[in-house]
């Protein structure tokens, strides 16, 4: 018994004669006939009662009906869902996103986008700091990331850059550097500094204190906050000043203002894309390609 005589099967009961069903089902009735003799041969039962009006169904023909239309729909639901799961159209994707990105039109464009064209693949969205999400990246926790990187990946990780960012100066709305900002960063020398721990996001933290080493610059630090979100909330407090990414203005609590220097826009903090290559999911293709996509536009506008 194979799928093809059940189909064959259901079409003469549905139509009510095998000349009907053999137009239904594209075969010649003598071949039709054939393969219902064959199964009834395998199963070791008539199916149909032969009469002068017609055919109709045994018991046992009634009994195989109903399971032949469920296991025909079975077989079809299965015939969909592993082609959709081979063509990423249904499946789970889990992105990080660096806590001060989460806002940032180009990474906003990507995830609308990809829920848009993909409504049926779960997509779940992590709040996480570079470091954690390099971790879970490792570990294949989550399948990829917006996340800061640096220039020595390891192996195991594909990355792209996806948007162009540089360093903005965040002070207090009342401090007296927003009517009279100043013209280099060593003229901040004494002011008090809201910072970072390196434990949060080693690549970015490296990567912005070499920077103000660079510029002979040695911020002092007297409040430390977990991320952006805290750093920014304690300068609203008016307890320091910071230096932070340009794309922080997206998450900004009222009572910030951010000061554009020559010497901060000098230096890079763009955000990179990067995933897991050992990660082989047809689902997580279509995301990548999603966000290739929406880098190219970023790159186009800027």
């Amino acid at each position: 018994m194979d799928f093809r005589q059940l189909r064959y099967f259901v079409a003469i009961v549905e139509e009510g004669s095998i000349s009907a069903a053999s137009r239904r089902v594209h075969i010649a009735q003598p071949a039709l006939t054939r393969q219902i003799h064959a199964l009834e041969t395998d199963l070791g039962s008539s199916l149909f009662e032969r009469g002068a009006k017609g055919i109709s169904l045994t018991v046992t023909g009634r009994a195989l009906y109903e399971e032949a239309k469920q296991l025909l729909a079975t077989r079809e639901r299965v015939i969909a869902r592993i082609g959709s799961l081979s063509q990423g159209v249904i499946g789970k994707v889990t992105v990080g996103v660096t806590v001060a990105h989460l806002w940032v039109p180009g990474i906003k464009r990507v995830l609308s986008g990809f829920r848009e064209r993909y409504p049926r693949v779960a997509l779940e969205v992590f709040p996480l700091l570079s470091g954690p999400q390099s971790e879970k990246l490792k570990d294949g926790s989550i399948d990829a990331g917006f996340l800061y990187m640096e220039d020595n990946r390891p192996d195991y990780l594909k990355v792209r850059k996806f948007h162009r960012d540089n360093l903005v100066l965040a002070v207090p709305e009342q401090s007296p550097l927003v009517s009279a900002p100043p013209e280099t960063v060593a003229q901040l020398s004494r002011y008090n500094f809201v910072w970072g721990p390196r434990s949060s996001s080693p690549v970015y933290y490296d990567r912005l204190l070499a920077y103000m080493h660079q510029l002979g610059f040695y911020p002092r630090v007297v409040q430390l906050g977990a991320d952006n979100v805290t750093i920014l909330s304690l300068v609203a407090a008016g307890l320091g000043i910071s230096i932070v990414p340009g794309d922080c203005k997206w998450i900004s609590p009222p009572g910030v203002r951010f000061i554009e220097m020559p010497e901060l826009a000098l230096c890079d903090m763009s955000v990179s894309f990067a995933w897991n290559t050992h990660n082989h999911s047809p689902a997580l293709q279509n995301f990548i390609n999603t966000v290739l996509e929406c880098s190219q536009d970023e790159s186009v506008g800027g």
